[in-house]
């Protein structure tokens, strides 16, 4: 009886140890994808900081143009480019923000540093702040859409000798 039971524990060892073995590889496998994935995040944040830091320094240099040459608002088509800039950065910002939201709710891991739960909260607070400020500057935008488009359609008037 006792080298039964020997034999089938024997059996119930080798099992496990197979088990054991086939977890340790997925493991492996999931490390080597988070550590993938990390390296994916660390250079999306990379990039959208270089976006910035561009969108910043041009946006500087019209302003400087302008001003130098004077024609201020008479360039529509400097307007719509800013626009477009304006545009792609809040697009960059967005997805930016849905990463980090991703990383807040636990679904992606910040391999880059630690975070507890305090930070996790003021960062949904702050990101929550962001929304309603982008909110408030695309209301006080939109009332104002007509009023630019008739300045605009004015100044091209006054070009033409109207």
């Amino acid at each position: 009886m006792a080298l039964e039971r020997k034999a089938a524990l024997a059996q119930q060892i080798e099992g496990i140890d197979r088990e054991i073995a086939d977890l340790e590889k997925q493991q492996e496998k999931l490390i080597a994808s988070e550590k993938r994935l990390s390296t994916k995040v660390e250079i999306f944040r990379t990039r959208k900081e270089s976006i910035k830091a561009q969108y910043s320094a041009a946006e500087a240099q019209v302003k400087i143009n302008e001003s130098v040459t004077g024609i201020g608002e008479e360039m529509a088509d400097v307007g719509l480019a800013l626009e477009r800039a304006e545009n792609k950065t809040e697009e960059m910002k967005a997805r930016a923000e849905a990463i980090d939201e991703l990383m807040e709710a636990g679904t992606l891991e910040d391999l880059t540093g630690s975070r507890d739960e305090i930070d996790r909260e003021l960062s949904k607070i702050s990101a929550q702040s962001n929304v309603e400020s982008e909110l408030a500057r695309l209301k006080a935008e939109s009332g104002k859409g007509p009023e630019k488009a008739k300045t605009v359609e004015e100044g091209t008037e006054e070009r033409k000798g109207v």
